[in-house]
């Protein structure tokens, strides 16, 4: 599949088939891709932790619901056959950006204008998804509610040192329905992008040419 259609297709996936695994193969990939994400320094503070045993997956929303009847969107969910915990780990940025070619001795996480550990292991977990979508399959990201963080860590023995950034579901789509989310709209890029400075309109190939191949259209 081609990259441009993949990111097209890409949708987040909240229903799936309890009676079809995922792969393994295809599991080696979303990981091998996930590895390939850019970070930092090279930091690559990253963990993934693969939740694909029902008695793993069964802690996990054990750990993160509070034991309840589950509503209509943890009743698709739970039928996902594979959980990846997407964790991200600070000290490894502090560290390396300690070593000689950066020189930042001091490890002050305050010079980081946003914290990069996590943008990466974001992208990581996007990075899964694309894959997802280019085997076939349906995938979906989503956090874990913060008052829930420690019973996670404790049930999968994650270290302090790590933050949970959130989850990536996947599995073989069934019947879903569609989140009520995207009634709002994709913005389009006319409104989210800017030429030079914020509040300049961004102008693609065909603003410059006009609609139909003659003069620009006049400034909007």
């Amino acid at each position: 599949m081609e990259l441009s259609e993949a990111i097209r297709r890409r949708r987040m996936v909240r229903s799936y088939d309890p009676d079809r695994a995922v792969p393994p193969a295809v599991v080696d990939r979303l990981l091998d891709h996930a590895v390939r994400a850019p970070s930092a320094g090279f930091s690559q503070g990253w963990d993934f932790v693969v939740l694909r045993q029902r008695a793993d997956r069964d802690r996990f929303w054990d750990a993160t619901t509070d034991g309840g009847a589950p509503d209509a969107w943890l009743s698709r969910m739970r039928a996902a056959p594979l959980l990846v915990l997407c964790l991200s780990h600070q000290s490894a940025y502090l560290d390396r950006y300690a070593e000689p070619d950066k020189g930042w001795t001091d490890r002050d996480a305050a010079r980081w204008p946003v914290p990069y550990w996590d943008v990466d292991t974001g992208m990581a977990a996007l990075l899964m998804l694309l894959t997802a979508v280019d085997d076939g399959l349906g995938a979906c990201f989503f956090g874990v509610p913060a008052e829930r963080h420690a019973a996670v860590k404790q049930a999968f023995e994650v270290p302090a040192d790590r933050r949970i950034v959130g989850v990536v579901s996947v599995g073989y789509p069934a019947s879903d329905l569609r989140s009520p989310s995207l009634r709002r709209g994709r913005r389009p890029v006319r409104e989210v992008a800017h030429e030079g400075r914020f509040g300049e309109p961004y102008r693609s190939r065909a603003d410059a040419v006009g609609d139909d191949g003659g003069a620009p259209p006049p400034p909007r």
